[in-house]
């Protein structure tokens, strides 16, 4: 029997690989999509040959500032690796034998990826909370607002409290799924 599917997307710095791992804590089997891309560039000889091709580089420091510099480098990245992306986390998925299994996706909503889980959650935080975890929120103007996101999850998070309110929040969207 296949597992019930759980995303976890929300804005940089939200909060979403710290919720992937309060899923992992109680015994669900999670995948990143970060992850998955991190070892596509590293591993997959056909991606790091179109990187090469096109960057020149497969440093992802030095093909960030790239494609977030150009719209259009951006899209042609994307291209690459979110189809490739989906076929690992389907993969991954096949081999799973578990009630439930989680998935983080930073750009679910972006990609019309939600059609694929049975529940979404969203991870959101105070913008100054985001900014103190992370540099990157320059790079949240292509993403689909929060309000947006909140609207349309099944569950929702704000992760400007303890781990074990994160935990214990994790909880109850497991109980609350019959897991």
């Amino acid at each position: 029997m296949a597992p019930l599917t759980i995303a976890v997307t929300g804005g940089i710095g939200a909060g979403k690989s710290e919720t992937l791992r309060a899923f992992a804590r109680r015994g669900v089997p999670t995948v990143s999509a970060d992850e998955i891309v991190h070892r596509l560039i590293a591993e997959d000889p056909d991606v790091r040959s179109a990187l090469e091709e096109r960057f020149g580089t497969t440093d992802r420091s030095e093909i960030a500032a790239i494609v977030f510099a150009d719209p259009e480098e951006l899209v042609w990245l994307e291209a690459l690796l979110h189809p490739r992306v989906q076929r690992a986390q389907e993969e991954w998925l096949a081999g799973i034998d578990a009630p439930a299994a989680a998935a983080e996706i930073p750009l679910l909503y972006e990609t019309g990826g939600e059609t694929r889980f049975d529940a979404v959650v969203v991870v959101t935080a105070p913008e100054a909370l985001r900014a103190s975890r992370t540099e990157r929120l320059d790079r949240s103007a292509r993403l689909i607002a929060d309000e947006e996101k909140t609207r349309r999850a099944d569950f929702v998070y704000v992760n400007d409290g303890t781990l074990e309110e994160l935990d214990a929040f994790v909880g109850s969207v497991l109980e609350r799924l019959g897991v």
